[in-house]
């Protein structure tokens, strides 16, 4: 927990310390409406989608950290040029927690639909930051990648993500820089909810700190 409320800290100074304007956070997903609203106005690529989901999901609809897991590492199978040892069933938990809307534990279709867009474009910056097509991105290419996916990145928080989400050779492989995104962009989005005024600062009382760093 130590290393992940150092993590937090560590993001929340990075943007206190620079303007809001440079981070470009994922765009929110769209406000819910009533299911019977979506599907009626849905096109054919997104009804086709929700049928995957749901065949993926089953009858309730949502996704476990477990079948998370399981969808997203079916995936990488068919990606050779990306160097991965799998999601971990931690890594798992974590993208939804950050990602998990209504606080059920599991993503919905509304939930996964969002990740899934982010993890199709954050797939497409690490493979064009991939320069000698080794599968991974090394540390000397990261800064360049993570300011491509809208967050510079200081020195200081930089190391931070390095320690936390590199391997032995210092390279991060996929499914470490996409899971080290969506808590960059989760962070993003609630530093930003928190400063309405866009000024790079904001208040919180210990409770709300908890709240953010569990």
């Amino acid at each position: 927990m130590f290393l992940v409320n150092k993590f937090v800290s560590g993001v929340l100074d990075n943007l206190s310390n620079n303007h809001p304007s440079e981070f470009t956070p994922s765009r929110p997903p769209p406000p819910r409406r009533p299911l019977v609203h979506t599907e009626q106005n849905e096109s054919e690529e997104e009804m086709q989608f929700r049928q995957v989901f749901r065949n993926i999901a089953g009858d309730d609809m949502e996704v476990s950290p477990e079948e998370l897991k399981n969808i997203l590492n079916k995936v990488l199978s068919r990606c050779s040029d990306l160097k991965t040892d799998g999601f971990s069933l931690d890594s798992c938990r974590s993208m939804v927690q950050v990602m998990d809307s209504d606080n059920t534990g599991k993503l919905d279709f509304h939930d996964f639909k969002h990740l899934w867009n982010n993890i199709k474009k954050w797939q497409e910056i690490y493979k064009s930051y991939d320069t000698d097509r080794s599968g991974l991105i090394s540390a000397d290419e990261l800064p360049n990648a993570f300011r491509a996916a809208g967050f510079p990145l200081s020195d200081q928080l930089f190391r931070m993500v390095i320690s936390r989400y590199k391997d032995d050779n210092g390279n991060m492989d996929f499914d470490n820089f996409i899971s080290c995104l969506v808590r960059l962009d989760s962070m993003c989005h609630i530093f930003k909810a928190l400063d309405p005024d866009g000024n790079g600062k904001f208040k919180v009382d210990i409770k709300e700190w908890l709240q953010l760093t569990m």
